[in-house]
């Protein structure tokens, strides 16, 4: 079995026009997530999403390529050292 990290994706939705496939590629992913929050900012319309992980890295890193492939969409992945 591949090791695993744990993992937060820092996701900035700018375009709401994506948040269906976005929520598609969280879903096909959902095994690995430990749990999730977002945060609609009104004021600049825009959401800010983390995803916190428990993924090989090969797992995490295309997780948030699809994401981040996405218009609008920005994800950025910080790995714990453990």
């Amino acid at each position: 079995m591949e090791e695993t990290r744990v993992a937060i994706l820092a996701i900035v939705v700018e375009r709401a026009d994506h948040i269906d496939q976005l929520n598609e590629i969280l879903h096909e992913y959902r095994k690995y997530i430990i749990g999730r929050m977002g945060l609609p900012y009104e004021k600049r319309h825009i959401s800010l999403i983390s995803i916190a992980v428990d993924a090989p890295v090969s797992i995490i890193s295309a997780m948030s390529g699809k994401i981040g492939m996405l218009d609008g969409v920005t994800a950025k992945s910080v790995y714990s050292k453990l």
